[in-house]
């Protein structure tokens, strides 16, 4: 398989909002996780940091320019692979745990992380077989309802477990703007991880859905609309006998 330069690891694109989208263009689109910068008068937010094959600071001066929050929508591979590469590092207490003393079986690096979730392979020193998360012990722990303050943004922590236990998604109300993490995206959901429990996955679907949504940025796949958003939970929560 090809190897990828390091230089053309991330990609990034805007969506409005003052809202970045950064990509690993390289990993399959089923493991690849959505990155996301939002710019605040005050400081930055980063939810969730990527893979960590290749330094993010050092190929995304974005998330270098100004004081930046690096959020964890939750703790498995794909989602926390930078977050040591930061100052300030916020999870949920029900995964500070993760965040702190990462392996590769209670992150998902083991058994999902291979050569083949890649279509070209990250730089060397990479090797698939010794892939393992580096420890970003948190600087702040969150629970449900506790706000991120960017100056003049706020988002509330909504604690969604379900996917896991100290899943979190974000809620800014004055736009409308949800980062949703893997609770719900747009593409097959994830039920079945070793600390994933349905009884919380459908409350909060429950919870979820009354949330007044303009768009949702995901942990995986596209973003979507406030309509296709409530769509995709009755769908799920359907699919569930719920």
């Amino acid at each position: 398989m090809d190897i990828a330069a390091a230089h053309t690891w991330y990609e990034t694109s805007s969506f409005g909002d003052d809202v970045t989208y950064i990509s690993e263009p390289f990993i399959k689109a089923f493991y690849r996780c959505n990155i996301w910068h939002v710019r605040g008068r005050d400081k930055d937010m980063l939810v969730d940091s990527g893979m960590g094959v290749v330094s993010l600071r050092e190929h995304v001066p974005l998330v270098t320019e100004r004081a930046l929050e690096a959020v964890a929508s939750h703790t498995h591979f794909d989602h926390i692979g930078c977050h040591h590469e930061f100052e300030h590092r916020t999870v949920h207490k029900d995964e500070a745990d993760l965040l702190a003393l990462p392996t590769r079986k209670n992150t998902l690096a083991d058994p999902y992380v291979t050569d083949d979730i890649f279509t070209k392979l990250p730089p060397s020193p990479y090797t698939s077989t010794d892939y393992a998360v580096k420890k970003a012990p948190a600087t702040r722990i969150v629970e449900d309802g506790d706000m991120i303050d960017l100056g003049d943004r706020h988002f509330e922590v909504i604690h969604t477990p379900g996917h896991s236990p100290g899943g979190i998604a974000l809620f800014e109300k004055s736009s409308g703007i949800l980062f949703s993490g893997d609770i719900l995206y747009d593409g097959p959901l994830i039920e079945d991880t070793y600390h994933s429990d349905m009884d919380d996955y459908i409350a909060s679907m429950k919870r979820l859905l009354d949330i007044p949504v303009r768009i949702v940025h995901g942990g995986h796949f596209p973003s979507f609309s406030g309509e296709r958003y409530s769509d995709l939970i009755r769908a799920w929560l359907k699919s569930h006998d719920v």
